[in-house]
């Protein structure tokens, strides 16, 4: 490695022995997970009553007045993959009968949160939104919702545009998550604490937004609310590569380093003081007439972490006193029962000091209960059952990517499994000393994905750290509780917004 690739790398706030090892993954790929069962409800999915669920919504609230409960949200992303379709009819001719997908958000215009913005911009330019269209300047109309000249959509994060319209007034997705945080983020001195990860570029605008939604929700709901911010940090990057392998060098001769996707977001995570953290994307959001059942499941799987996570340190705590069987009983039933995970066939012929080690090591690791919704056929992750290292079946969510699919058997488990992952979690990142774990070494390195993009038209191999609900918790102790499909309704291209889901 010469001189300036090494001083390139330590400035970037990285190790020679980290990029060292990225290189060689290049070379040498990673294993495909080794699925040995989809989760479905009864095994591995737990589907809640409806005594139970009225049993969270009554005891949860006040279980989380005592604690620090921060909704973790994951804003960094760009919307310009929203408007894919707008920006490549800008490039065109202008020929509107060449897109079905172009047509549809022309005839629905009005529809959209943004349109009195976007109308009163093309105004400016003397025109209007009806004249362009009457006119066939729908080009105009697109430039002005996408580039600076106008609103500016297309260089914006999804968290800042307007998505939902109400009668006095829009909001965008990150005036929505004010609003639920209200609805079950409220902990410790009446405040929801909300943490957005953002991209430096656009924090100051987040703030102008937060400074606009805060104080005016604050005396209304007559609570307090606490945010954060933090960013993608640069020594979470990775090296790109050509196709051969060998460092992927700018004009310039500097190498290429890239963002390495949302397992990059652990480090983010690892920092965050609280005592229930809630993990959802920022586009997963709804108006206020369907809030309803998120409120319900989100309440419902806070409270189902801290009972659980109750009976865990329970059995922590004998076992650091007790190393009889009373203690090793109740560690087991943990396991088994409240966590839902299968002891491996080899645990049963261990010495009873083995089997006390083994559960403490099984019980003392970061916790998560993760929504599923049932299978629509949206690409993406979803829950299987994997077998570790030591044998231990342990609940793990999937990418598609990560499972091989070429081999027969496990296409066949791929294609049995019932749920999907909507990125709805909650976590506790603290032990049952009070102390955080260092999520970092509960990540499974070996669950990384190498994709291809390209760079100024020359092909180039991109490396992302493992995925931050994928791998990157791996390590942890796992629920998955089926949640209502309404729960989920992510917003991935901009006529997504004309969806029923999303009208006001």
């Amino acid at each position: 490695m010469d001189a300036k690739l090494e001083k390139q790398i330590l400035d970037q706030g990285m190790s020679l022995e980290n990029v060292k090892e990225q290189l060689t993954n290049f070379k040498e790929g990673f294993p495909f997970l080794s699925i040995v069962g989809a989760a479905t409800i009864g095994d591995g999915i737990k589907a809640l009553t409806e005594t139970e669920l009225k049993h969270y919504l009554d005891t949860y609230p006040k279980t989380a007045a005592q604690k620090e409960v921060v909704k973790f949200v994951p804003a960094s992303g760009a919307a310009s993959r929203m408007f894919k379709d707008l920006f490549s009819f800008l490039e065109g001719d202008g020929d509107i009968s060449k897109s079905s997908f172009v047509q549809k958000f022309f005839q629905q215009i009005e529809k959209f949160a943004f349109y009195d913005d976007l109308n009163k911009s093309l105004e400016k330019a003397g025109s209007s939104i009806k004249k362009a269209m009457e006119s066939g300047q729908h080009q105009m109309v697109i430039s002005h919702l996408l580039n600076e000249e106008g609103l500016g959509y297309g260089q914006l994060p999804k968290g800042l545009l307007k998505f939902h319209h109400y009668s006095d007034h829009d909001r965008t997705p990150t005036y929505e998550h004010f609003m639920e945080g209200i609805l079950y983020g409220l902990g410790k001195g009446n405040t929801v604490r909300l943490h957005f990860t953002v991209s430096p570029e656009h924090e100051s605008k987040f703030k102008e937004e937060v400074a606009q939604v805060q104080p005016k929700l604050e005396k209304e709901y007559r609570v307090k609310f606490e945010v954060s911010y933090s960013q993608q940090k640069k020594s979470t990057d990775t090296i790109a590569v050509n196709m051969d392998n060998t460092p992927f060098r700018e004009e310039d001769g500097s190498i290429l380093f890239r963002p390495a996707g949302h397992g990059a977001l652990l480090e983010n995570l690892n920092e965050i003081d609280g005592d229930v953290i809630f993990i959802k994307n920022i586009d997963n959001e709804v108006p206020d007439r369907l809030k309803s059942p998120t409120k319900e499941y989100k309440t419902a799987i806070g409270g189902l972490l801290l009972e659980v996570q109750e009976k865990v340190f329970e059995a922590l705590k004998k076992l650091d006193v007790d190393s009889g069987e009373n203690a090793i009983a109740q560690a087991e039933s943990v396991i088994t029962q409240d966590l839902g995970g299968k002891l491996p066939k080899s645990y049963h012929g261990l010495t009873s000091e083995e089997k006390h080690k083994y559960l403490h090591k099984k019980l003392n690791r970061p916790l998560r209960v993760c929504g599923m919704v049932k299978n629509t056929g949206e690409p993406g992750g979803g829950p299987f059952w994997v077998k570790e290292d030591d044998g231990t079946l342990s609940l793990q969510i999937a990418e598609t990517a990560q499972i091989d699919l070429d081999n027969p058997e496990q296409k066949e488990i791929f294609k049995s499994s019932t749920h999907f992952n909507p990125v709805d979690l909650v976590c506790a990142t603290k032990n049952y000393k009070g102390e955080k774990f260092d999520l970092l070494k509960f990540r499974d390195m070996r669950t990384g994905f190498i994709t291809e993009k390209s760079k100024s038209g020359r092909d180039l191999k991109a490396l992302e750290l493992p995925g931050l609900w994928n791998g990157a918790m791996a390590g942890w102790n796992t629920v998955f509780v089926e949640v209502p499909l309404i729960t989920f309704n992510p917003v991935k291209t901009v006529n997504d917004l004309l969806r029923d889901e999303h009208q006001g």
